[in-house]
C-alpha cells in the first residue's frame, strides 16, 4: 500500500486520498472477499469496487425487517458489463444469460448504456461471476468508477455498412482509453500479483488517481439520435458523404446528474465544439479525456463532471486547449440533423439482411409465471446465426437475420408472444426507467417497478383525447443522478421521496434540450391530475407533426430550456 501522504491530499474530496493510497485499484479489496464473518467489503473498497465494474448494494425491503433481527443489512452486488456499443454475439449472449440463472437469481437488466447488468450477487458469487464475464470473452473494467465508462454507439439496423463501422469505432475507443493497472486481472483472474514484485503498476494516461469523476463517450448516427448524443460528455456525431463515414462533429460536456439540494448542480445538454476525421477519433477522445484529468475540480465532487469543467473554462478555450495538446487544429463544425431517439422496433431490412428489434420494458429480462422472457431470449439466441445488439432504450436487436432464417425468429417471437411494441402506445414505447429500488443505495422512489404502472393510468387520458399513437418520450429515475436520462425526456419524473416525484416538462422528441421543473413533490394523483389538461390542449392545439415538447414550450407551459443552468 502506498504511503499515506496527508499533504498530498489536502483541500480534496477525500475519494482523490482513496484513489491515490490504493496501489492502482487494489486497496484490501482481495482480503475483503475472502472474509466469511460479512457479506460486506470495507468502505473504501466499495468504492475502488466499481472501477472494476461493481457496487455493493443492499435489499432495501428487507433493511427494516432485518434489523429487527439484529441481522446487518443483506449485502449483495450488482455487476455491469462492458460491452462497447452493445454488440455481442450469440455465445456471448447465452453465457450471460447462463450467469443470469447461476448467480444472479435468473434475470438480466438491459442497461440506458447499452450493456447488461446483474443484481443480486453475494459476496461468494462475485469472483466466479466476474470469471463467468471473462469466460464470455467480456469484461467488466471499468463499467463504473471515475475513469471513462462503456462508450455507446447507435446500433440502427437499416444503415448496416456504416454502423459496422462506428461501431469498431466504440471499441477503438473504450480499448483505448482503459485503464492499464493489472489490478482487475489479478484480483479477479488470478493474474500476476504486481503487489508482491518489485515491479510498480502504472497508469500512464489516468495517472494514479484517475479523473475527478466518471466520464461518458457516446457515439451518433443522423438521423437517429438515439444514443441522446447531447448528455455524453463526448459525443461523436458521424458525418456521412457519399454513402462514406468522413468522420465527426464532436460536442462536449453534456452530462444528466444534478442534486435536488445543491442548486449549483444541474444537468447539461452538450455544447458543439468542431469536427474531426473519423481515424482522430480515439486520440481526440483521450486529448479531451486528459483535459478533464487536469482541470477538473478534485475538491467537490458535486462540481466534479467534465460539464462543469466546460462551464468554467468556456467551449472556446476547451478548443485551444485540445488544439495545442493535439499539435494539430480540429475543422468547423459539419452540419447533422436528427429526427428522432427512439428505436425502430420490430422488423427492419439494411443492406440486404433483416433486423428485429425486440421491445423489452425498462430492461428487465426475466421469466414470470405468465410471460417467459427470458427463456424466450435465449431460444432465440440458440437459433439466431447473426449477432444480438442492446439499444440505448433498453431493447434488444437479433440483427443480420438471412431472409431465409426470419421464419425461425418470427416462429418463437410467436410462440412465446414477444411482442415488438407497435401494439403498445407510443408513450410506453417511448418510456425508460433506471432500476431504482430495492437495490439502488440512491434511490429515493420507485422508477421501473412503477413506472409501468403510471404509464398504464396516463394511457386511459391519452385514450380519452385520441393520442394513444403520438410517440411521446416519458423518462422516470428514482433519484436525480440521471441514469435514464430524465432531463432529455418530453415528459420526466425524477423521485424526490417515496412516492413523491419532481415532475418536468418540455424536453425534444429529438433530445436536443432540456426539460423545465413544472411542478414538485407531487404523488400520483397530482401527476395525472396536472397532466390531462395538457394533453386535451395537445389534442385540440397542436400544430401538424408538432411534437408534445414543442408544444408546451410553444404554448408556455414550460420555458424552453437550452442550457442546464436554466433547468431549474
Amino acid at each position: 500500500m502506498a504511503e499515506n501522504n496527508n499533504d498530498l491530499y489536502k483541500g480534496l474530496d477525500d475519494l482523490e486520498r482513496n484513489k491515490g493510497e490504493s496501489n492502482y485499484l487494489r486497496g484490501t479489496i482481495a482480503q475483503g472477499l475472502k472474509d466469511p464473518v460479512t457479506g460486506a467489503i470495507a468502505d473504501d473498497d466499495t468504492k475502488l469496487l466499481k472501477f472494476h465494474g461493481s457496487y455493493m448494494q443492499d435489499d432495501r425491503d428487507l433493511r427494516q425487517e432485518r434489523r429487527k433481527q439484529k441481522l446487518e443489512p443483506l449485502y449483495a452486488f450488482m455487476i455491469r458489463v462492458r460491452i462497447p456499443g452493445g454488440r455481442v454475439s450469440t455465445d456471448q449472449w447465452l453465457k450471460l444469460d447462463q450467469l443470469a440463472d447461476d448467480y444472479a437469481g435468473e434475470q438480466i437488466r438491459l442497461t440506458t448504456r447499452q450493456t447488461v447488468q446483474y443484481h443480486g450477487i453475494l459476496k461468494r458469487n462475485l469472483k466466479k461471476s466476474m470469471q463467468a464475464i471473462n469466460a464470455a470473452v467480456l469484461d467488466s473494467i471499468a463499467a463504473c468508477g471515475d475513469v471513462n465508462r462503456n462508450v455507446m454507439c447507435n446500433p440502427n439496423p437499416y444503415q448496416s455498412d456504416v454502423y459496422s463501422e462506428i461501431n469498431d469505432y466504440a471499441d477503438k475507443i473504450s480499448g483505448h482509453l482503459l485503464p492499464k493497472t493489472t489490478a482487475y486481472h489479478e484480483i479477479w483472474l488470478d493474474g500476476e500479483k504486481i503487489i508482491d514484485s518489485k515491479q510498480e503498476d502504472h497508469e500512464p494516461m489516468y495517472g494514479k488517481t484517475y479523473l475527478p469523476r466518471k466520464f461518458k463517450i457516446g457515439i451518433a448516427l443522423p438521423p437517429s439520435n438515439d444514443i441522446d448524443v447531447y448528455s455524453q460528455d463526448i459525443g461523436l456525431i458521424g458525418i456521412v458523404e457519399n454513402d462514406e463515414l468522413t468522420g465527426f462533429t464532436v460536442t462536449v460536456g453534456g452530462g444528466m446528474g444534478s442534486k435536488h439540494d445543491d442548486l449549483r448542480t444541474h444537468p447539461q445538454v452538450g455544447k458543439v465544439l468542431g469536427y474531426i476525421p473519423k481515424e482522430t477519433a480515439p486520440e481526440v477522445c483521450e486529448k479531451i479525456l486528459t483535459i478533464q484529468r487536469d482541470f477538473g475540480d478534485r475538491a467537490d465532487r458535486q462540481q466534479a463532471r467534465f460539464k462543469y469543467t466546460v462551464e468554467r473554462k468556456g467551449v472556446d478555450w476547451i478548443r485551444e486547449e485540445l488544439n495545442r495538446r493535439l499539435g494539430w487544429e480540429i475543422e468547423d463544425a459539419k452540419p447533422f440533423e436528427f429526427d428522432s431517439n427512439g428505436d425502430r422496433l420490430g422488423w427492419v431490412e439494411g443492406s440486404g439482411k433483416y433486423h428485429y428489434t425486440l421491445f423489452i420494458q425498462n430492461g428487465r429480462i426475466k421469466d414470470t409465471e405468465d410471460f417467459k422472457l427470458k427463456t424466450a431470449i435465449k431460444k432465440l439466441a440458440q437459433t439466431h446465426k447473426g449477432e444480438i445488439r442492446m439499444t440505448p432504450n433498453q431493447n434488444l436487436i437479433f440483427a443480420n437475420v438471412e431472409k431465409e432464417d426470419k421464419a425461425a425468429i418470427d416462429a418463437i417471437i410467436e410462440e412465446y408472444g414477444l411482442t415488438d411494441g407497435k401494439n403498445y402506445s407510443g408513450l410506453r414505447r417511448n418510456s425508460m426507467a433506471c432500476v431504482a429500488f430495492p437495490t439502488c443505495g440512491l434511490a429515493m422512489a420507485e422508477s421501473e417497478r412503477y413506472l409501468p404502472s403510471l404509464v398504464t393510468k396516463i394511457e386511459d387520458i391519452l385514450d380519452e383525447f385520441g393520442l394513444r399513437e403520438e410517440e411521446i418520450t416519458i423518462r422516470m429515475t428514482g433519484c436525480p443522478n440521471g441514469c435514464a436520462r430524465p432531463a432529455l425526456a418530453e415528459i420526466a419524473f425524477i423521485g424526490k421521496a417515496p412516492g413523491k416525484y419532481n415532475f418536468y416538462l418540455g424536453g425534444s422528441f429529438i433530445g436536443e434540450r432540456l426539460n423545465k421543473l413544472y411542478k414538485e413533490n407531487i404523488g400520483e394523483a397530482e401527476i395525472l391530475e396536472s397532466l390531462r389538461p395538457i394533453l386535451e390542449q395537445y389534442s385540440k392545439e397542436r400544430e401538424t407533426g408538432e411534437h408534445f415538447g414543442d408544444f408546451v414550450v410553444r404554448k408556455g407551459i414550460v420555458e424552453k430550456v437550452t442550457d442546464g443552468r436554466d433547468f431549474r
